[in-house]
């Protein structure tokens, strides 16, 4: 079997429209499949189905990319060739996704890709207890899904824990989420501000030698988490919450001698927080406050010798109930596929 990010399944498409059409791999007979007996798959619908199999069989491609199955469309069924334990994976991502569609979620190419990815290390995962668990922006009204199932238990982490680390490589969405859930509770007057916060440290450039005053120079730490902020509201609505201290951005210096109460606390790039800092921030928290440290210890900046933060509290603070882990790894990588293959070639270097 290969999972998302494997080689192509050989052969080129072909998709015949007359009243729904037919979906065909012409390289069905390289592959060396004994098409004879094929498993088949029958869809009632004939609407479901087609978004089913996407724009031109789109979706139906990706499942072959992704599992190696060859997929055969004709009428309302899908026929399947392939080994037995790679056709099971792809049937079960097949009808999850048809439950989905018949739902009413719609479904993109990138979801083919995620949906097989969980279903391979997990037979039993229920997709529609992942994708339909959702951040709901009011405001913009786009609603934000996990697309892993450790993204999905990152979200519910964040919902049961008023203490939360998510501790992984970049490109598996622990920022992004938290920012998600803190705009979400903003919107919902579940808090009053939201504090987002990066050490600046210096990785490969000294602060001393950019341009401007203090604040343009750790302008540059903070630019991913206002970068987020635009990606989920309008930008003046970001601008807005920012003059009425609704949302407030800085250095993690600066939160040295607050208590934060009412407020949901995001400390991004913890890897680079020393012991000191890091013991810091988390006797900030306050009264109905809800705090998210994330960062990847594969990237620390500190200089050499001087422990990580981040690193420190993963091992002393273990035990504290009030508190919760969520580890991701490189199969949760939800960003271009090539990523995951870029981190699993360093980490395979011992980098």
């Amino acid at each position: 079997m290969r999972l998302p990010g494997g080689h192509p399944a050989g052969g080129n498409w072909a998709c015949k429209t007359p009243g729904f059409g037919i979906c065909l791999n012409s390289g069905s007979g390289k592959r060396g499949f004994d098409t004879t007996d094929m498993p088949t798959i029958d869809f009632a619908d004939t609407y479901t189905l087609r978004q089913l199999a996407g724009d031109s069989c789109s979706h139906l491609k990706i499942l072959e990319e992704s599992t190696g199955v060859r997929c055969s469309l004709k009428g309302n069924t899908i026929e399947l060739a392939g080994e037995s334990y790679d056709v099971e994976l792809a049937e079960h991502a097949l009808k999850d996704l048809y439950k989905l569609i018949k739902g009413g979620f719609p479904i993109y190419q990138d979801d083919v890709w995620y949906a097989v990815r969980m279903i391979a290390k997990d037979r039993n995962v229920d997709l529609e207890d992942v994708f339909k668990d959702n951040i709901y922006i009011s405001s913009t009204k786009k609603v934000i899904v996990p697309k892993s199932l450790q993204q999905k238990r990152y979200i519910d982490a964040m919902r049961l824990k008023d203490v939360l680390f998510g501790i992984g490589p970049a490109g598996t969405g622990k920022t992004y989420l938290a920012l998600a859930m803190g705009v979400h509770y903003l919107l919902k007057k579940k808090v009053e501000r939201i504090i987002l916060t990066r050490p600046a440290v210096e990785a490969g450039e000294r602060l001393g030698f950019l341009p401007g005053d203090l604040q343009e120079k750790v302008n540059p730490y903070l630019r991913p988490l206002y970068d987020a902020l635009y990606d989920m509201l309008e930008r003046d609505h970001v601008l807005r919450l920012l003059a009425r201290d609704h949302i407030e951005i800085a250095p993690l210096a600066f939160m040295r001698g607050r208590t934060l109460n009412d407020a949901f606390i995001i400390l991004d790039e913890a890897q680079n927080t020393t012991s000191e800092q890091m013991k810091m921030f988390l006797t900030r928290t306050g009264f109905n406050s809800k705090v998210l440290i994330t960062g990847d210890i594969t990237q620390i900046d500190l200089p050499q010798g001087m422990k990580s933060g981040l690193v420190e509290a993963s091992q002393i603070l273990k035990d504290i109930d009030e508190l919760g882990f969520v580890y991701f790894s490189d199969d949760d990588v939800v960003r271009h596929k090539v990523v995951a293959k870029i981190i699993r070639a360093y980490e395979k270097n011992g980098r």
